[in-house]
């Protein structure tokens, strides 16, 4: 059984930015409106357009869903690498080490999240739970979740079945036990508070 991690005992926010936001021309707004965010901050991004290059090639090429998890991964590091560059203010951390007690940085989940424990690989994990379980071994105080449609009420589980985020995301969350927000594709004028709808830990028994 897993354990649940520790919450709050770091003061990092963990934002996780869909990979489709850069399709809805909500990527950049967003960028900008976590630069004037102060303290430390790990932005973990979808995989976006290039996850759709694997799913795509799987079907053609036929490897299984363990090739296609690590190969989601480098998407999402992929991504890591662009907004690096659209953010200068972000450091590309490829590693946890890398991000430091005060770090502001996008995190390259290929590979240093390749092997973590109780991560399933496959499909029905997505950057939605990656983002969880780098919270988690983060002990970060804070995740907001950041999608490109805006979420319907419900809690974790009706999230999930409505496919908003993947299916393991209810489970990971489970173990999270700093605050957890989930919003849509447009950012706040500001940003001292999380925005959207904060989800109780209480809820996820559903």
């Amino acid at each position: 059984m897993s354990r649940p991690c520790r919450g709050g005992a770091s003061a990092v926010l963990v934002v996780k930015l869909g990979g489709s936001l850069a399709k809805a021309g909500a990527l950049r707004p967003w960028l900008d409106s976590l630069a004037a965010l102060p303290g430390p901050l790990v932005v973990v991004p979808g995989g976006g357009a290039f996850a759709d290059t694997v799913r795509a090639a799987q079907t053609s090429l036929g490897y299984d869903d363990a090739a296609a998890h690590d190969m989601a991964l480098m998407a999402m590091s992929q991504l890591a690498r662009a907004i690096a560059s659209l953010a200068p203010w972000l450091a590309y951390a490829e590693t946890e080490a890398a991000i430091g007690p005060a770090g502001r940085c996008v995190f390259a989940a290929w590979p240093a999240l390749r092997d973590v424990p109780d991560l399933p690989r496959g499909w029905h994990v997505t950057s939605d739970s990656i983002a969880v379980a780098l919270a988690c071994r983060l002990r970060a105080a804070r995740l907001l979740v950041v999608k490109s449609a805006e979420p319907p009420t419900g809690d974790a589980g009706e999230l999930a079945r409505t496919g908003l985020v993947d299916p393991a995301f209810p489970a990971m969350l489970r173990r999270f036990r700093g605050t957890a927000h989930i919003t849509g594709p447009v950012p706040p004028a500001r940003l001292d508070t999380l925005p959207g709808r904060r989800l109780h830990l209480a809820a996820l028994a559903a």
